[in-house]
C-alpha cells in the first residue's frame, strides 16, 4: 500500500524508514532513499531515536509522516516542533494487541502531549475511540479510508464456474488469533450434516491448531494456503465470510466488496463501518448465531445475495477508491505544510 501511495504523489520527495527489519516494498518503491534502522527489539529504541534524529537532521524533510506506535514514538522524539508530524492510526485501539499494554497507552498519551502530531485514523469510530480512550483533546485529525483497487477487482463479465453441488464459503486472511478462524470451524462443526464448506486461504501460525481442530470435529473446513490471483479465485464462491474479533479497516472485505461478493461478517465497528447494510451480520458471542445464518443464507434466494452484493460494490466504488485516498492525503499534506510556514 506504501508503494502505491508514494507512486501516486510524485510532486514530492520522499524518503522511507523503516525501524525494524523484515520490510520489504519490493522493486517497485519509487522513493529517492530508503533507509534501515533495524532494530533488532524494543531494548534498542534509545539507539533508534538517535539515529532517526540524525537522519531528520540530514534530510531536514518537509513533512514527517509515521505509521503503527512504535515509529510514532521514536519520530515525537526526534522530529523539530517546526516540521509537521503525521501519524496513521491502523486500528481500533480498545481491541488492539499493542494497545493491550497499559505502558504503551501510557508513552502514547505521554508523548502526545509534549509533542502534537496531526493524527490520520482509517475509520470515523476509530478516531472517536483513539481520543476518547486515551483521554485526549484532538490537535489536528482526519479520517482516511483505506482504498481497494476498483478496476483490479471489478469481475463483472469474467467467467466464473461456481460449485452448484454445494453451498460453498471463503474467507481469507492470515491465520493468527485476531482472524478467529476457530470460531469459524466451531461453527462450521455444527452444521457439517449441512451441504455447506467453507475454504480459508491465507498462511500463519495457527495453521497447525486449526487443522487439528477441523479434523477432531470434522468440520467441512478446508485450508487453501496462500492465493494470489484473489480476483479469479473468491468469486467462484458463494459467500464470503470473516469472523475478525478486531479490524483496523479491513482490506480483504474491500476486496470481497469489490467483486461482488455477499458478506456475512463479525458484528464489530470497524465491519458496520466499512460495509453498513451491505452485509449480514452474526454475533462473536453465540456461534450458534453464525452457524444458523449460514444455513439461512443458504437457503436465501440468490438473487436476494446478488443484490445486496451489487450494493456492496457501489459502496467501495463510492468511498474507497485510490482516488480518493491520494486526494484526501494530499490535501491533509497540503495543509500540514501550508500551517507550518
Amino acid at each position: 500500500m506504501t508503494v502505491r501511495v508514494i507512486k501516486e504523489l510524485p510532486e514530492y520527495e520522499h524518503i522511507v524508514v523503516t525501524l525494524f527489519p523484515g520490510n520489504n516494498f519490493g522493486d517497485e518503491l519509487q522513493c529517492s532513499k530508503l533507509i534501515y534502522i533495524n532494530l533488532r527489539s524494543l531494548l534498542f529504541l534509545p539507539a533508534g531515536i538517535i539515529k532517526f534524529r540524525r537522519i531528520v537532521k540530514k534530510e531536514k524533510p518537509d513533512l514527517v509522516h509515521t505509521h503503527l506506535f512504535w515509529p510514532t514514538f521514536v519520530a515525537r522524539f526526534s522530529v523539530p516542533k517546526s516540521v509537521p508530524l503525521i501519524t496513521t492510526i491502523h486500528a481500533f485501539i480498545v481491541t488492539s494487541v499493542e494497545y493491550r499494554h497499559w505502558y504503551i497507552r501510557f508513552l502514547d498519551k505521554v508523548t502526545y502531549t509534549f509533542r502534537k502530531s496531526i493524527i490520520i485514523v482509517v475509520a470515523k469510530g476509530a478516531m472517536e475511540e483513539y481520543f476518547s480512550f486515551l483521554k485526549l483533546k484532538p490537535y489536528k485529525a482526519y479520517t482516511l479510508y483505506t482504498f481497494v483497487d476498483i478496476n483490479r477487482f471489478n469481475v463483472q463479465g469474467i467467467p466464473v464456474e461456481k460449485r452448484e453441488d454445494v453451498f460453498s464459503l471463503v474467507s481469507t486472511g492470515a491465520l493468527r488469533l485476531q482472524k478467529n478462524y476457530m470460531y469459524l470451524v466451531n461453527a462450521m462443526a455444527l452444521i457439517k450434516d449441512k451441504n455447506i464448506e467453507l475454504d480459508i486461504y491465507g498462511i500463519g501460525n495457527m495453521k497447525d491448531e486449526l487443522q487439528k481442530q477441523i479434523e477432531l470435529t470434522g468440520a467441512k473446513v478446508n485450508l487453501k494456503g496462500e492465493v494470489k490471483n484473489i480476483e479469479q479465485v473468491i468469486p467462484r464462491y458463494n459467500l464470503f465470510v470473516m469472523a475478525s474479533t478486531f479490524e483496523g479497516f479491513s482490506l480483504s472485505i474491500l476486496e470481497a466488496m469489490a467483486m461482488r461478493m455477499p458478506l456475512l461478517v463479525s458484528d464489530n465497528a470497524s465491519f458496520r463501518e466499512q460495509c453498513e447494510d451491505n452485509a449480514w451480520y452474526f454475533s462473536l458471542s453465540d456461534v450458534n448465531d453464525l452457524a444458523g445464518k449460514i444455513v439461512l443464507l443458504s437457503n436465501t434466494d440468490k438473487a436476494v445475495l446478488y443484490q445486496k452484493a451489487e450494493a456492496g460494490r457501489q459502496r467501495a466504488t463510492n468511498n474507497f477508491t485510490l482516488g480518493q485516498h491520494i486526494a484526501g492525503l494530499r490535501h491533509i499534506y497540503t495543509e500540514a505544510l501550508g500551517s507550518n510556514n
